[in-house]
């Protein structure tokens, strides 16, 4: 499995805009269809007034099928419970955006969809996944062609290493919602996929150009990525060159890039470089979105301890490891 992508080697990425659900997102053509789960499957006995007629006359006189007295549906699947939303989460701490995409449903379920969505992004946030999985196909459920909905499951999966799901979250996050912000992430699941050409040719496609700036930084770390994954480090280095590395501001982007930036350098044997763009990471890493303090301590030959590592350990557990004579196993 390719390393150093958004979410791994260190970087841990988080979703922007509280978890990512300020735009849309979504599944093509999955089991849940696009809106249209729980619609009965009406087969034929609904269509054709003619036909209709005929099996009613049939049962009527006793000589048809008493399965063609009237349409028959399909029953109903039970509504599934729900997960408990937190005390004080209201919905109205999503973006203007999110709501604006909710105003499709009824007042009550986009209430309640909304409140699913912030939850979604809050156990994100604490790597509860199976929590937050948990909501976000309650919103898929209850909202299936609301893009934000879309785009919280396929986080949800991008954040757990399923690929192939997110991907497909993603690719209908594209159709709903018309946007292309998630392309970056959608290029990542082609290389957590194992298939660097797709995802390089992906990352190249039209939509690229349209990006705002900092999809544009995010689509620039996982290029460099793939190219480190091909052993094309020059390559890797160079895709990081952008404009938004030259600068001095401190942006959202700034302690991703930089150590991206540091990987590459590092990859190409050129640690001290490598060192100082860890420093500039760790400088402008407010949020903690990557390990760059650590590594840079590694590079300077500070050994970090844990203190507390096997504190809790249970002394029967240490000794039930033992050797007969005393030496732990190997």
């Amino acid at each position: 499995m390719p390393e150093n992508q958004p979410g791994r080697g260190g970087q841990n990425r988080r979703p922007s805009s509280g978890g990512g659900l300020s735009a849309g997102g979504g599944r093509p053509g999955g089991p849940r269809g696009a809106g249209g789960r729980g619609r009965p499957d009406r087969g034929d006995s609904t269509r054709g007034g003619a036909g209709r007629s005929d099996r009613r006359d049939g049962a009527a006189q006793g000589t048809g099928d008493s399965r063609g007295a009237g349409p028959r549906l399909a029953p109903k699947k039970p509504k599934l419970p729900e997960p408990r939303i937190a005390e004080g989460v209201t919905g109205k701490e999503l973006d203007r955006s999110v709501h604006q995409q909710l105003r499709t449903l009824s007042k009550e379920n986009a209430e309640g969809v909304a409140q699913h969505l912030v939850m979604v992004a809050a156990l994100l946030e604490v790597d509860d996944f199976e929590g937050a999985e948990a909501h976000a196909e309650t919103a898929v459920r209850r909202a299936g062609r609301v893009p934000a909905a879309r785009e919280a499951l396929g986080l949800v999966a991008y954040r757990k290493g399923e690929w192939a799901r997110a991907l497909s979250e993603f690719r209908t996050a594209r159709r709903l919602s018309g946007s292309s912000h998630l392309l970056a992430l959608m290029v990542d699941c082609e290389r957590g996929l194992g298939r660097p050409e797709r995802a390089l040719e992906l990352a190249t496609s039209p939509e690229a150009r349209t990006l705002a700036v900092e999809d544009r930084v995010e689509l620039a770390i996982v290029i460099s990525g793939i190219r480190r994954d091909l052993g094309q480090l020059e390559a890797s280095q160079q895709a990081l060159e952008i404009a938004q590395l030259k600068g001095s501001a401190r942006k959202p982007w700034t302690a991703r890039l930089s150590y991206a930036y540091a990987e590459a350098l590092l990859a190409l044997g050129r640690t001290g470089d490598a060192r100082d763009w860890f420093a500039r990471a760790a400088d402008a890493d407010d949020e903690l979105e990557t390990d760059a303090a650590e590594r840079l301590a590694e590079l300077d030959g500070v050994v970090m301890t844990d203190l507390l590592d096997g504190e809790e350990e249970d002394e029967d557990d240490v000794l039930g490891r033992r050797e007969p004579g005393g030496y732990g196993r190997e």
